[in-house]
């Protein structure tokens, strides 16, 4: 049986979701929260110590103002409401990506990351802002200086530096691109593209990911 420490998902499709349900795609971004509640107790309950959900990419603000701000009150309100319970569940939030929201927001993003700094039970780390290309054009940035650079020295200033590549990436929604998210540091994670909106996964569909890639051979190279 395969390992899983870290599992990263592509949430896809609560825009669609919401339209086809509701008629309204910020509909569909609040129920997405009911996806992810059940991500992270499967992750708490099978032992998995790093979760990364690609919440807002730097390709996101080119969405409407009105979804735009919609969705960083729905992060606010998450936050708000789950911080005191994740603290209490021994649960890390950490930030991929620059913090360039609001003050308000961004306040909120440090205080929860510094409140829950200490806990290990598991990490979510909250891509936002985030972009993978920018943030290999930030760490080369930072080595600049270095006359060798190591496949580690690139991994080390990367926005994931301490964090395991992910085993499994998810994504949901029927699209089948990886629309810049951790390019570097799947090069050996397995990729299940799910034709599912994000707001009709189900703990099933998890569960029958999870025991595909137990029994996937992971060769890494070898034979």
């Amino acid at each position: 049986m395969n390992p899983l420490k870290h599992m990263a998902i592509i949430m896809d499709g609560n825009g669609r979701w919401g339209l086809k349900h509701k008629n309204s795609r910020n509909s569909g971004h609040k129920e997405g929260l009911k996806t992810v509640e059940m991500v992270i107790k499967f992750c708490i309950k099978k032992h998995i110590k790093f979760l990364t959900l690609y919440a807002f990419s730097t390709e996101n603000w080119k969405r409407p103002i009105k979804e735009r701000n919609y969705l960083f009150n729905l992060l606010e309100f998450f936050l708000k409401e789950k911080l005191e319970k994740f603290n209490n569940e021994k649960i890390k939030i950490k930030i991929l990506g620059e913090k360039n929201f609001s003050k308000k927001l961004n306040n909120l993003l440090d205080f929860a990351e510094i409140k829950t700094r200490k806990n290990t039970k598991l990490q979510i780390n909250l891509a936002l802002n985030y972009g993978s290309k920018k943030e290999i054009a930030c760490a080369f940035k930072k080595l600049n200086k270095k006359k060798k650079i190591s496949e580690n020295d690139i991994s080390n200033s990367l926005f994931t530096k301490n964090i395991p590549d992910p085993e499994i990436l998810i994504r949901t929604g029927n699209t089948q691109r990886l629309s810049n998210f951790l390019l570097w540091q799947i090069a050996y994670t397995e990729i299940f593209f799910e034709k599912k909106l994000w707001p009709d996964f189900k703990i099933e569909d998890l569960n029958r990911i999870v025991k595909k890639f137990s029994n996937i051979k992971r060769n890494f190279g070898n034979i």
